[in-house]
């Protein structure tokens, strides 16, 4: 394998090779690139704050403030729209999905352009995508954000909207703890905080999805 590895070639090589060394007791095997979100403890303020910004249900009608902002915004979904018209299709699945990050990635104050390419590398804008590790979506959330901050129905990870915003509100929340870095706060995204090969491929693809004008 050259160049940047794929999440399924990482996934696969650790499964792979768990299976074919399951046997050799206390071996360590390294661990596997692409893995997922950790649970980790929350403070009691934390956790009410990322719950109240799951629960908030606005729906994503963009506002803007000027014409020019409006204009802007709908040179982006043209682009973006033309470029995604292999992955979906359909134009008013790949609209509505295209609005909605949009929506979702200015609501919890992320760069557009960076989720799209963390949502490539997590899932190919696979809706339905589930991982081996259980991780589940577009942005491949791990079903106990759902015990922690939501209502308990991790099913409800596989609704686009829903899915988006547990991907950014957490997301957000990595970016605060590691103080703006984004490298480590997508390492941590990813369960591999502090090596390179993941925010190297969303830093990768991300470059797919930058406005002409930007």
């Amino acid at each position: 394998m050259t160049g940047v590895p794929t999440r399924r070639d990482c996934l696969t090589w650790a499964g792979t090779a768990a299976a074919g060394l399951s046997g050799l007791g206390s071996l360590a095997l390294p661990e596997p690139v692409f893995a997922g979100q950790v649970e980790e403890p929350l403070a009691d303020s934390v956790r009410s704050t990322l719950s109240y910004a799951i629960a908030n249900k606005a729906p994503p009608v963009p506002e803007f403030t000027t014409t020019e902002k409006r204009m802007d915004h709908l040179r982006w979904l043209g682009a973006m729209s033309e470029r995604m018209k292999k992955r979906k299709p359909d134009f008013q699945t790949r609209i509505e999905f295209l609005q909605t990050v949009w929506y979702e990635t200015r609501r919890a104050g992320l760069d557009t352009t960076m989720v799209m390419g963390l949502i490539q590398v997590e899932s190919a804008f696979r809706k339905f995508a589930i991982s081996r590790v259980g991780a589940r979506g577009y942005m491949q959330i791990m079903p106990f954000w759902s015990r922690l901050i939501g209502d308990g129905d991790a099913g409800k990870l596989f609704n686009m909207q829903a899915n988006l915003r547990f991907g950014c509100v957490i997301l957000r929340h990595y970016l605060e703890r590691e103080r703006g870095d984004t490298f480590l706060a997508l390492g941590r995204y990813n369960g591999s905080r502090g090596r390179s090969e993941y925010p190297n491929a969303v830093y990768a693809a991300a470059k797919n999805w930058v406005h002409p004008d930007a």
